[in-house]
């Protein structure tokens, strides 16, 4: 990413990283904030493919999927790469098209992805057959040596979870409850709700010790907070412009030049560990 946003103005490109930065930020628990942050970075420099791909896993991360779609598209024409082909499967389920899903987890692209992605990619053929109410084949899917093997890795525990809720959903509810024992093994920092599962399962419930007005007050707060934040983002977005490099004014920054904008490297990070948690 850095090497991309070099490529661009000393002052655009610190624009720029500093809205990808909001996006990796927010993307998890403020996503439409993030979203008006990436449309700002999108307007600055759409020729970028890593603020085309920003741009989709925020448009993403909202449910626009036919938009997340198009910018996961701009960036793999931009760089070759088939590491979006399980997100771009998965925008493919979004828009109610679990074949096309299904026929991208057979295409040759596959075979190109490294393990996390083949992995992701059957996450989401297994998503793509239970939407179309074929629950025994997601079984099937998602039976694999990943699956099998004892050894804890960053898939294991999303990969396990998704084979207990498929087992739940057939009315395999023993199987269920022993996978869901196998989801809390190895989420060690509780990415799923497994134990609340195995709650359910035993028929436990959970009383919220918050009262309901107090909750509400929170609320309240919470969603103005977000709206001014958000109507900020979005102002800011209006007055933001394409930069066009066929202007005369357009001068790359040199490898050397001290705008190197470390902030990318927080972008950087952040947006790694988006792709490995979730994509779909």
């Amino acid at each position: 990413m850095r090497q991309e946003l070099l490529s661009l103005p000393k002052g655009l490109a610190e624009e720029v990283s500093k809205n990808l930065v909001m996006v990796a930020r927010l993307i998890d628990e403020e996503p439409e904030q993030a979203y008006a942050y990436s449309r700002i970075a999108l307007r600055l420099a759409s020729r970028v493919a890593a603020v085309r791909e920003a741009a989709g896993f925020a448009a993403y991360a909202t449910q626009k999927y036919s938009e997340a779609l198009a910018e996961f598209r701009a960036a793999k024409r931009m760089t070759g790469s088939v590491e979006l082909w399980p997100v771009m499967a998965d925008c493919e389920r979004g828009l109610g098209r679990p074949e096309r899903a299904l026929t991208m987890a057979g295409e040759p692209e596959v075979a190109k992805l490294d393990k996390a992605g083949q992995v992701e990619m059957r996450l989401v053929a297994a998503g793509a057959r239970r939407d179309l109410g074929q629950l025994d084949a997601a079984i099937v899917t998602l039976q694999s040596p990943e699956l099998a093997s004892s050894s804890v890795q960053p898939w294991t525990a999303r990969l396990r979870y998704a084979y207990a809720d498929a087992l739940l959903a057939a009315g395999r509810e023993d199987e269920a409850r022993e996978w869901f024992g196998k989801t809390l093994e190895a989420d060690k920092d509780g990415a799923t709700d497994a134990s609340d599962r195995l709650a359910e399962l035993d028929g436990v419930e959970f009383v919220d010790a918050m009262h309901e007005d107090e909750a509400d007050e929170v609320d309240e707060d919470d969603d103005e907070a977000d709206a001014a934040e958000v109507a900020a983002a979005e102002r800011a977005s209006d007055q933001a412009e394409y930069y066009d490099e066929d202007d005369d004014e357009y001068e790359p920054l040199d490898e050397g030049s001290e705008a190197d904008v470390d902030v990318t490297d927080e972008v950087v990070a952040d947006l790694d560990d988006d792709r490995a948690d979730d994509k779909a």
